[in-house]
């Protein structure tokens, strides 16, 4: 197991959010919600503070800090989906209740936090042993918003995506 894990701030959306995320993909899981033991910046006794959770396996905190906080494309968290309907599905989720599509698989969700939704086998593509393919397939990608493994498969190839 990691000794590092991501810590998500919050204003006091922390305990929806981390809810939020366990539902989207499997071993994830809530392990602890931590509250408040006095009123304070964080909320009010008994408000959560601190929801300690996984997904994918991978430990998450998510810290209601009492004040909103932007996140920006700086640091970001990449799903590798199996197939195109692992990125529909994931890419439609993200998206409820306010979420923002962006380019090249790139979606924030409706707390702000981005996410970035693609193939696992992407690099098959755009770094494949073809070079001149992997030039049509990275351009291909620069041109989409959700990801779309057979128009970059088809990219790739050379065949035409009609």
């Amino acid at each position: 197991m990691s000794k590092v894990s991501p810590c998500l701030w919050f204003k006091d959306e922390a305990e929806e959010a981390a809810k939020f995320y366990v539902s989207l993909l499997p071993d994830s899981r809530i392990d602890f919600v931590q509250r408040n033991i006095g009123d304070g910046l964080a909320g009010k006794a008994g408000t959560v503070l601190v929801v300690y959770f996984r997904l994918a396996g991978q430990r998450f905190m998510a810290l209601n800090g009492g004040t909103k906080m932007e996140y920006n494309w700086a640091v970001s968290f990449s799903i590798d989906c199996v197939d195109q309907a692992e990125i529909d599905r994931l890419w439609n989720a993200l998206l409820t209740n306010g979420g923002k599509e962006e380019q090249c698989g790139w979606v924030r969700d409706r707390f702000g936090v981005p996410w970035q939704i693609v193939p696992a086998g992407i690099r098959n593509y755009t770094d494949g042993p073809d070079r001149a393919g992997a030039v049509r397939a990275m351009q291909a990608m620069l041109g989409m918003v959700k990801l779309d493994i057979e128009a970059l498969r088809k990219a790739y190839e050379g065949k035409s995506a009609a």
